[in-house]
């Protein structure tokens, strides 16, 4: 199967994902929220929507034309993440329209969508489907791709050290903000902190502020999002951090769903988003320079920050 045969599998697998009756689609949201309930059927939807673009024909042969697949084939070890819906979907479609034999293990909290995609790839083209393989070990690899963390990725560089190798850390998103942006734009903000719960690394946990700017007020903007406080998981994250920040005395503000702390920290846990000011262009550069290789995305109002990405797109993204 060459690279055109495989790049039409995968159009029609977008097709399949797009076409799924109302029944069927209800029917797997709600099996993947059974299964892991961070996986709300809003969620799911909007994962299954994102991925749905990738997998047009034309979008699949102008990203393919970018590279050369003259290599021979080699058995490709993937241990995939499961914080968000599909989150290892684009390793699995990159492993196998790439021509190489797919070993994953995907995660416990994400194993239902990824068994709905092997079914309906199994429909198109059976041939392509059994070149992917569940597995709990990573035996006879030739290459690794790993979602992992921090402590997690130095055992994963030792093990693996004799094989090419992909091995992620912790990363985690930031927002700039000039301190002018309409209620809008702060609302479009809320989308990228709030969507998926604020799970994925493409998910802003931190945003730079100018000095003396109001957050409080701004983040009035972010009402629609309140309905978030009400997913009993969610909550709980929210009455833990109030209460460890409560009995450390450390000041926040909390506007009933979200908890706005001011610290020189990145990543943030769930429910709680972090802020840090700054008192120049010198002064941001330096912070978010800081930063560098812990950062997977930036993220302004209209994208006016260099090479940062619109509010509002950052967590929908459909682009390589």
């Amino acid at each position: 199967m060459n690279v055109q045969e495989r790049i039409e599998v995968f159009s029609q697998l977008g097709q399949k994902l797009k076409n799924l009756s109302r029944d069927d689609f209800n029917r797997l949201t709600e099996t993947a929220y059974l299964q892991n309930p961070w996986f709300t059927p809003p969620n799911t939807a909007s994962a299954i929507s994102g991925i749905i673009p990738w997998l047009q024909k034309e979008t699949l042969n102008e990203w393919c034309a970018r590279y050369a697949f003259n290599s021979a084939p080699k058995k490709v070890g993937v241990v995939m993440a499961g914080n968000i819906p599909l989150v290892g979907f684009h390793d699995f479609l990159c492993v196998l329209i790439s021509g190489h034999q797919l070993v994953m293990k995907p995660s416990s909290n994400d194993s239902v969508l990824l068994k709905k995609i092997l079914s309906l790839l199994d429909e198109i083209s059976p041939a392509l489907a059994s070149r992917a393989v569940q597995t709990e070990r990573m035996n006879g690899a030739e290459a690794i791709i790993v979602t992992g963390n921090d402590n997690t990725a130095v055992h994963f560089e030792f093990y693996f050290k004799n094989i090419p190798r992909l091995i992620r850390k912790n990363r985690s998103s930031a927002a700039v903000v000039m301190g002018e942006e309409p209620s809008e734009e702060w609302r479009l903000l809320g989308i990228d902190i709030f969507t998926y719960f604020g799970l994925g690394c493409r998910n802003v946990s931190k945003l730079f502020i100018p000095e003396k700017h109001n957050i409080k007020k701004s983040a009035e903007a972010w009402a629609d999002f309140a309905g978030i406080i009400q997913h009993h998981k969610y909550a709980n994250n929210h009455d833990y951090q109030r209460a460890i920040l409560l009995l450390n005395n450390i000041p926040f503000h909390d506007n009933g769903h979200v908890l706005l702390i001011e610290s020189p920290q990145l990543a943030s846990p769930i429910s709680t988003l972090h802020y840090e000011t700054y008192s120049s262009m010198e002064d941001l550069n330096k912070k978010i320079e800081s930063h560098k290789g812990r950062l997977q995305c930036l993220v302004s109002a209209k994208g006016w920050y260099p090479q940062s990405i619109p509010f509002g797109e950052v967590t929908v993204s459909s682009s390589w």
